[in-house]
């Protein structure tokens, strides 16, 4: 048995390693000198005082931000609703439905963005913000979906009855009882959204992971504030 315990311990550094460690080298590239950013050549901290200085990559940070917000807000509205929705009211294409919902979370995202290209060329539709944003929330409100819908596994259906039986209406009940209840799932959700909306850039990559760990903290502080 102490054996066994042994090989599960080993196997699960290894994943952790596999996991972890290209993301450790980023970071550590970060502070490379190299320009190339391929042999380590010394330390240094002036990619990260450039960060800010380069008007192309803060143009660039800015339209990940503001895309990342707008994101993050339509995919918690989206998910949030399209989850108490199917929770409430099942019926025989719910499932095919869900189904459809939870696809873009596994194709793959060259093909889910080329699919979505040529809708928004088919369409005449402009490319742009507007675009960008569909994309993003297409493949960002499943997520969301899913963090409420796990919460909602656990609900109470006497909440919600309790809250009409004291008059309240079924937008307050919604809004007072159950969306309290479903905040941590929410927030979860919308730290995922924003996490995965915001674009990958080379030289602030660390900057993003350091809010990547926060934001896995903080969703961690409150699932355990609000089991």
């Amino acid at each position: 048995m102490h054996l066994v315990r042994r090989l599960f311990a080993t196997w699960t550094g290894f994943v952790f390693l596999f996991f972890y460690l290209p993301i450790a080298v980023l970071v550590l590239f970060s502070f490379n000198q190299s320009r190339l950013n391929i042999v380590w050549t010394g330390f240094t901290f002036d990619w990260y005082l450039k960060l800010f200085e380069d008007r192309v990559l803060v143009k660039t940070l800015k339209n990940s931000l503001i895309v990342a917000t707008f994101t993050t807000a339509i995919s918690v509205m989206l998910g949030t609703i399209g989850a108490w929705l199917l929770y409430r009211y099942r019926y025989k294409a719910s499932s095919f439905l869900e189904t459809l919902v939870f696809m873009p979370m596994i194709v793959p995202e060259v093909i889910l963005g080329v699919s979505l290209l040529i809708l928004f060329v088919t369409i005449g539709l402009q490319l742009g913000y507007t675009t960008i944003v569909i994309s993003h929330v297409t493949f960002c409100f499943p997520f969301v979906m899913a963090a409420v819908q796990a919460r909602l596994a656990g609900l109470d259906p006497a909440l919600e009855e309790a809250a009409l039986d004291l008059g309240a209406t079924p937008a307050q009940a919604f809004t007072k009882v159950l969306v309290p209840y479903l905040m941590p799932a929410i927030v979860s959700g919308a730290l995922m959204s924003f996490t995965l909306s915001l674009d990958e850039l080379n030289a602030i990559s660390t900057v993003f992971i350091l809010v990547t760990v926060l934001a896995v903290f903080l969703t961690e502080a409150l699932r355990r504030r609000n089991p």
